[in-house]
């Protein structure tokens, strides 16, 4: 008896566990198929501008940033904001700027707000959640593309869309981990 219920509660553990694993994954679906939490589609330039563009509507798109405590980053978008036309495939580039002299990875989030307008809120081209790797003092442009959906309410005059980085070193991959060691040699070595 007790070795029935020891194997069904360590059964109920591994369940819980799996449970816990792919809520996360589980959650971030969700938000971007409904838009909720700001979180927008990821999706093709012919798919996201498919419905031609509606040319008698402007629609305002600013750009924020913020940089996590921690992280020696100079993060900001190149232009404050752009007016686009709901169909019409638009372009916005962001710097960043390591501060330091030691490589560091970097991930970027993002948020749209309102958030009526993240599930209309195409993007076709984005460095957010991916690993960007800038050396020592290293400054780089990062571009992001994107499509507000013709089907977007009458009344949103204004999207904001926010990008937030932080430091991505407890969540590198092997290859980046391989990456920012081979850096790090180089830097030492006086060949960074």
């Amino acid at each position: 008896m007790n070795r029935r219920l020891v194997l069904r509660l360590l059964a109920l553990t591994v369940v819980m566990f799996g449970f816990g694993y792919a809520l996360v994954p589980l959650y971030d679906t969700l938000c971007v198929a409904f838009g909720l939490n700001g979180k927008t589609r990821i999706t093709d330039t012919q798919t996201a501008a498919a419905d031609g563009v509606d040319e008698d509507r402007w629609i305002t798109v600013q750009f924020t940033s913020h940089t996590a405590t921690g992280l020696p980053w100079e993060f900001r978008p190149m232009m404050n904001s752009v007016r686009v036309h709901p169909g019409e495939v638009k372009d916005a580039v962001y710097f960043a700027k390591n501060n330091s002299s030691n490589p560091i990875f970097g991930r970027a989030t993002y948020s749209v707000s309102p958030s009526i307008a993240a599930v209309h809120f195409n993007k076709t081209e984005c460095f957010c959640f991916t690993n960007q790797l800038l050396e020592g003092h290293e400054a780089k442009e990062m571009p992001v593309r994107f499509v507000v959906g013709r089907d977007i309410p009458k009344d949103v005059k204004t999207i904001t869309l926010s990008y937030s980085f932080f430091n991505a070193e407890q969540y590198l991959s092997e290859e980046d981990k391989n990456k920012l060691t081979a850096s790090t040699k180089r830097n030492s070595a006086g060949e960074g």
